[in-house]
């Protein structure tokens, strides 16, 4: 498992570059909502500790991880001030093929997105076998997915901005 004796809410602050200019999108889904509000607050959490105001942070809803593709690009095309979208939602598998095709779909859609725009969305979308993992990876024993995510939305957004010169 990729995710043993890794703690997804660790990072080295001092790593993280200066984001207190940064601008964040936060696309939610709100299927599974007791794990993507995890991942949210984890995300926030991270965010606000590197210095970004809470006005500079636009959080959408979406029905499910399948929409969220069309959420971020809503969204990208919105607003042009943002330096990153996160893109935050929970998939768990059931009994049927449903499982594979929503979770390709989101991971093609938002390679898509980071190809045809110039403004980095972050893949924040758990695909657990169960419950119990998306929960152990939204705040739980595994820590919190939605603060790595904030981190390399961070870093995305510093690359971009350094790109520009």
């Amino acid at each position: 498992m990729a995710t043993e004796g890794k703690n997804l809410s660790e990072y080295d602050k001092n790593s993280i570059p200066d984001a207190t200019e940064f601008r964040f999108g936060i696309v939610v889904s709100e299927w599974n909502d007791n794990i993507t509000e995890g991942l949210y607050q984890g995300a926030i959490k991270v965010l606000e500790e590197n210095g970004v105001l809470s006005r500079k942070i636009v959080r959408w809803n979406v029905p499910g991880s399948f929409e969220l593709i069309y959420g971020c690009k809503k969204m990208l095309e919105s607003y042009d001030m943002l330096d990153a979208v996160i893109a935050i939602g929970s998939v768990i598998e059931g009994e049927t093929k449903h499982f594979d095709f929503v979770c390709q779909g989101v991971s093609q859609g938002i390679k898509d997105l980071n190809v045809q725009y110039d403004i980095p969305v972050i893949f924040c979308v758990l695909t657990d076998q169960n419950m119990q993992q998306a929960i152990d990876r939204s705040g739980g024993k595994h820590g919190n997915k939605g603060a790595e995510a904030a981190v390399a939305a961070i870093k995305m957004a510093q690359l971009r901005k350094d790109a520009r010169f």
